[in-house]
């Protein structure tokens, strides 16, 4: 507990010390202000959340492969967006667009629950921590016990699984 207490103190120091700096890297990579809060933010958020050992010395080279790597999923994410922007403005300008051709979120829930359901029962269990408990790899492993490895490719089958079916019932 007092370990707990001593991390949560260099990073808060860390934190006020470091704040501008680190929003000035983050900045400099995306494109929108808010965006860059919300990142900088998060990589605190890890950092509160994380169970390594955290010290001052470690903690700026930390912060900033932390700051990298959400830099990476934002942009991983935008490309997402615009590839489904794309899709749906190649079916001409999207006022045109047949309303049955475009599914509701409902819809889309519905079929991925269907394939969530498909899944065994280990890619299951596995793919809801990390989606909707928003749980790691590292957190799933050791809430069950469950070798890294293990966790790591029954999440990726299940990935693909599911990509897999998703990407038939809507393309039909």
């Amino acid at each position: 507990m007092k370990e707990q207490k001593e991390k949560s103190v260099i990073i808060a120091d860390y934190y006020q010390q470091h704040y501008e700096e680190i929003l000035g890297f983050v900045s400099k990579h995306l494109q929108y202000a808010d965006d860059a809060e919300d990142v900088v933010q998060n990589v605190f958020l890890r950092l509160l959340r994380s169970d390594k050992m955290i010290t001052p010395i470690t903690l700026p080279s930390l912060v900033y492969t932390i700051a990298r790597n959400l830099i990476y999923d934002y942009w991983r994410h935008r490309r997402s967006v615009e590839e489904y922007e794309h899709f749906l403005t190649c079916f001409g300008r999207t006022d045109d667009l047949d309303v049955s051709s475009v599914y509701s979120a409902v819809e889309i829930t519905e079929i991925l629950e269907r394939g969530i359901a498909r899944l065994s029962n280990p890619q299951r269990v596995v793919f809801k921590m990390n989606m909707f408990e928003g749980m790691q790899v590292s957190e799933i492993s050791k809430s069950l016990n469950i070798n890294y490895k293990s966790v790591e490719n029954r999440l990726g089958s299940a990935r693909k699984e599911i990509r897999r079916y998703m990407a038939h019932m809507l393309a039909s």
